[in-house]
């Protein structure tokens, strides 16, 4: 499926790649959408309908990514309401053992989210992301997200990543795709980011539902380093 032999870099997504998606679904599509109609008077069918077409009509930018945008736009505490459901923030059952392996192998691994810095720091405070990932990126230190070329030059300016010798791993097909045209050369998809869903079917690009089985080749390519 990849050739770690020519792998040096791994550039990780965290929210359906290495976080399950359900906790931000819930909050997005569920949470959120309650606690703001019981302040604005509107049933949550209504906020529900009104919030997803805002998400649509944001999606791939800044904005939809941004909790100070979604606090002034509703006049809510978005931080705050996560922490309200943050019981539900979990990292997928197979990423321990997947960045264990990435770490014994000595490779630069960094975590590349479009999230929020706060929303960063809460995730990092509920897991132990932190304690196997070389470098911790928000693409709003950018100003842009992993959907636009212009965020790829910017993090390859700031990390010196060879784009042939790096792994991009997301479950976002417009974001692989972006990577992709941005020269990044082993790309992986995550065909089940959230585990109350079922897995997608993707052929556009390599696709896992289990980091298990990539653990063997992991180590295999180590051992031929060695």
């Amino acid at each position: 499926m990849l050739n770690w032999a020519e792998i040096d870099t791994v550039l990780l997504d965290m929210d359906g790649t290495l976080l399950d998606l359900h906790f931000d679904n819930y909050f997005w599509l569920q949470h959120l959408p309650k606690r703001w109609a019981e302040i604005s008077g509107i049933s949550i069918n209504e906020a529900q309908t009104q919030l997803k077409a805002e998400y649509a009509e944001l999606t791939g930018k800044l904005e939809w990514y941004c909790l100070d945008y979604w606090g002034k736009r509703l006049q809510l505490p978005i931080t705050e309401l996560k922490r309200e459901v943050m019981h539900k923030i979990a990292m997928r059952a197979d990423v321990p053992d997947f960045l264990t392996a990435l770490k014994d192998s000595g490779r630069k691994i960094v975590l590349v989210t479009n999230a929020h810095p706060d929303s960063l720091s809460l995730k990092i405070e509920r897991t132990e992301l932190a304690s196997y990932i070389d470098t911790l990126i928000s693409t709003h230190e950018f100003g842009v997200t992993k959907e636009n070329q212009d965020l790829w030059k910017k993090l390859q300016q700031r990390l010196g990543f060879n784009a042939e010798r790096t792994l991009f791993v997301d479950d976002s097909l417009p974001i692989l795709t972006a990577a992709q045209d941005y020269g990044i050369k082993h790309l992986l998809a995550v065909a089940n980011p959230d585990s109350h869903q079922l897995s997608r079917q993707i052929t556009e690009f390599p696709a896992i539902t289990d980091y298990s089985v990539l653990l063997d080749d992991i180590r295999k390519a180590n051992h031929l380093a060695d």
